[in-house]
């Protein structure tokens, strides 16, 4: 056992009440991460305690547990793990509330597989960059310290690669993901369960399908039809996002147009805060490098920012000129 896992380890071990937090912006990987280290620490005879400053979007609210997730940090906890996030703007919102301060003060491990600076004072960071997901990188934790995985935490792990990988289908998948894969289905793991529950949730209502076309109607195109760009204001926002996410919405299909290199769907909240997610077709992995120029972070293929006190025309032009550059830099190596 190297020094990090055995630091790891102890803080677990000595723990009573573990904090499991996510950070703002909570997707498949980060939540099924944490229900599926809230099973894990829960067989190890501790109490855990499920955070996260948002309420579950309800495109994830096919997770079963995705409820006890909470949106106050408790009053008394011995330790914190952050999963899937090792940069502090991403918790903009315990940021500002100080909750943050206070999950900081207590031991703090944060797991995680993305390749960007940590901005997040912890006690161990486990960066798992050659796994495809957070709950590839518990998974292997798990094994190395002989933790408890049973079936329902074994779901979470899966339905974590499954989703960061999008179905084993992403460049960063390895051999030892597809394995991981199989040694859950030999455990007892049922991935067609698990994804007929996810398919009930995509159900959406004549309101949210028709809003749907309204969105793919705005689709702007540049640099010919290399880019695709969508955005959806504050109203919008507000009206459609306790249904679903208008971003999700729509990302994909504007990934499907002939031509499309890179699909962006911009958020325009109060306050002049800009946010966008951010989906690069497979040969072009620049999605990454265009967040990081705003100050985010993510997946060559899937990543997000968010900007302040910037207008929505400037944030567009911007990104038009970085990803010709990053495009054209493609083409010269």
């Amino acid at each position: 056992m190297n020094d990090k896992l055995e630091k790891l380890n102890d803080i677990v071990k000595n723990a009573k009440k573990i904090v499991i937090a996510q950070a703002d912006n909570p997707d498949g990987d980060s939540l099924a991460s944490t229900l599926a280290l809230e099973e894990i620490i829960h067989d190890m005879g501790k109490e855990p305690l499920l955070y996260c400053a948002i309420d579950m979007p309800q495109h994830l609210r096919h997770l079963k547990g995705w409820d006890r997730v909470e949106k106050d940090v408790p009053k008394q906890f011995d330790a914190v793990i952050i999963v899937d996030c090792s940069s502090r703007t991403l918790f903009e919102i315990a940021d500002t509330n100080g909750q943050l301060s206070w999950l900081l003060a207590k031991p703090t491990i944060i797991i995680d597989h993305h390749d960007t600076p940590e901005t997040l004072q912890a006690t161990i960071t486990y960066d798992a960059l050659s796994a495809v997901s957070t709950g590839e990188a518990i998974y292997e934790i798990a094994s190395m310290l002989s933790w408890p995985v049973s079936i329902n935490a074994g779901s979470m792990i899966a339905v974590s690669i499954l989703s960061d990988s999008l179905g084993l289908m992403t460049e960063q998948t390895t051999s030892r993901s597809i394995r991981i894969i199989a040694e859950l289905v030999e455990k007892g793991v049922n991935l067609t369960e698990l994804d007929d529950a996810r398919k009930q949730t995509m159900r959406k209502s004549q309101e949210l399908v028709r809003y749907k076309g309204t969105l793919l109607q705005r689709i702007e195109y540049a640099n010919n039809t290399d880019i695709a760009m969508i955005t959806i204001p504050w109203k919008e926002i507000e009206t459609y996002s306790s249904q679903y996410n208008p971003s999700i919405l729509v990302l994909d299909d504007m990934r499907l147009t002939e031509g499309t290199k890179i699909a962006i769907a911009f958020k325009q909240y109060n306050r002049g805060k800009i946010t966008a997610k951010i989906r690069s077709n497979y040969g072009f992995p620049i999605a990454k490098d265009l967040a990081e120029h705003f100050g985010g972070g993510g997946h060559p293929y899937a990543s997000g920012f968010k900007v302040n006190n910037k207008t929505i025309d400037d944030v567009k032009d911007e990104c038009k000129k970085i990803i010709a550059n990053l495009l054209d830099d493609m083409s010269i190596q």
